[in-house]
Parts: structure tokens; C-alpha cells; sequence
């Protein structure tokens, strides 16, 4: 069975089998308007508890809304060199799988998605949709595109998605995030989720001595030393790097996860959507 085959099976069936279908919506949008208060009963969503009536009656009542308008979710592949790699399975198979489990959630909820595989330009798109049948040709364009040798060119991605995506939506990006992200702009017009694609082994190497390394990004080789110390020095860094892009999205309110390529997204991005 093919790779898109398994991911589109694997996590079609997560979102709509019947214990999916029992978790909280993964969108909760803003558009809603007020329709009326009711009496609260067992099994009623204690957020929605109007709490001035509450102690006017003496007795809980809950707002009932309902939707004024469908979500806009868009879902944005960073696919520069450095996603073909993986122990278990490369990062670029990752945020395929990650990619069907939200296309799948929009289509669910009745919204409507659409895709971009991005490096240094828009290297692929799929039109807004809410049509299932997107779902497939969205995650095979991430599966079969050529990231080796690809370089990212992060200050064109801001403005090229900040021109391209006109309504207020719900932004995925999807990537190692390796680099310099500044969503200070991007996050004031929409809601900007962030899912960090990883391996292990990126964030504890093992020394290996002296070995030829090629950059996957420019696949430009190079003899180097790893080495206990050399390890040392690249996790601090990689630390402190991680520590000032964790810091940057709490200060822009951007939401995020990391994903390891030996993790089931599924998991991960549940208990995401459940803190929002």
C-alpha cells in the first residue's frame, strides 16, 4: 500500500470515527451570534455559563450561539531542504500525515481549507475548498515534492502570505521551523498556529567522529568533527534558538506543538485544539 494511502486512511478514520467525532470541535471560530439563554443542565459546557444571569436567578444559565459564518482554515508547508530526514520516517511524511488530519477536521466541520508548499516561493496551492476529494491531492503535492536542495526564504514568506491570504483565517504552519520566524504581522491579521516537525536525533546527536555532512538545503558537503564537545555546543544553541522562537510566539499569541517523526500527530494536535 502506498504512503498516501496509509495517511489518508489512518487519519480519515481518526477524525471520523465515532470517538473522534465525540472530542470538542478542533476549530472554534469567532463568528457567532447570540440566539438565547437557557437553563444549564448535566453535560452543558460550563464556558458558555452567562454568569451575571447566573447570580441574578440564583440558578445557572448558559448563551446559546449559533455559527454566522464557515472558518477559513489555511495550511502552509515549509518544505526546504531539511525535512528529508528522519529516522523512522522523514519530517516531510510527518506534515503530509499532520496536513490530511486538518484538511480532514475542516471538512468535518463544514469549513473551508486550503494548502501551499512553500521554499522561497509558492510552490504548490490548493484552491479554498470544502470538497473531501482536495484532501488527497493536498497531501500527495507534500509527499511527492523535491524538498533536497530547496532553501527557505522566510522575509519573502510573510509578505507573500500576508498579500495572498485576504480573509481573517486560521493559519497552520507546517515545518522544522530551523531559522529566524518573526509572525509579529501575520498574527495580527489572523490566527497563526505554529507545528514543529522534528526528529530525535536533531536535538541529541550522537558523536560520530569525523564524517562528511552535506547541507540539504544547498547540498554543498563538508568534512566535520562531531565530537562530544561539538554536540555539547549545538544543543545549547539549539536550545537558546528554540527558547527566543518559544518566547516570540507567546508574545504574538501564535499556538504551538512540537511533533517528533515517532509520534502520532493525532495525539499531539488533539491536545493542542483542547487549550484553545
Amino acid at each position: 500500500m502506498s504512503k498516501l494511502k496509509k495517511i489518508l486512511i489512518k487519519t480519515k478514520r481518526q477524525i471520523f470515527s465515532e470517538i473522534a467525532g465525540n472530542n470538542p470541535s478542533i476549530f472554534e471560530g469567532e463568528g457567532f451570534d447570540f440566539m438565547e439563554l437557557r437553563e444549564y443542565t448535566y453535560g452543558d459546557d460550563v464556558r458558555k455559563i452567562d454568569w451575571n444571569v447566573t447570580a441574578r436567578m440564583q440558578k445557572p444559565f448558559i448563551k446559546l450561539f449559533k455559527e454566522e459564518r464557515e472558518l477559513n482554515i489555511v495550511i502552509i508547508s515549509l518544505l526546504g531542504g531539511s525535512v528529508h530526514f528522519g529516522q523512522k520516517r522523514f519530517k516531510q511524511e510527518l506534515i503530509a500525515e499532520t496536513a490530511a488530519l486538518l484538511a480532514f477536521s475542516a471538512v468535518k466541520n463544514g469549513d473551508v481549507f486550503s494548502s501551499y508548499i512553500y521554499t522561497d516561493k509558492v510552490e504548490a496551492f490548493t484552491k479554498p475548498t470544502k470538497n473531501i476529494h482536495a484532501v488527497s491531492s493536498t497531501v500527495s503535492d507534500i509527499l511527492e515534492f523535491q524538498a533536497l536542495g530547496k532553501a527557505l526564504d522566510l522575509k519573502n514568506f510573510y509578505k507573500t502570505m500576508f498579500e495572498r491570504i485576504k480573509r481573517k483565517s486560521i493559519i497552520f504552519v507546517l515545518g522544522d521551523f530551523f531559522g529566524d520566524f518573526d509572525f509579529k504581522y501575520l498574527a495580527k491579521k489572523h490566527e497563526v498556529i505554529a507545528v514543529m516537525t522534528r526528529d530525535q536525533l536533531e536535538e541529541h546527536p550522537v558523536a560520530l567522529g569525523s564524517i562528511n555532512l552535506i547541507d540539504p538545503s544547498t547540498l554543498q558537503g563538508a568534512l566535520m568533527q562531531i565530537d562530544q564537545k561539538s554536540i555539547d555546543k549545538y544543543i545549547k544553541t539549539l536550545h537558546d534558538k528554540d527558547s527566543q522562537l518559544f518566547k516570540h510566539f507567546r508574545k504574538n499569541r501564535v499556538a504551538f506543538t512540537k511533533l517528533y517523526t515517532d509520534e502520532d500527530p493525532f495525539v499531539k494536535m488533539s491536545k493542542l485544539f483542547l487549550r484553545r
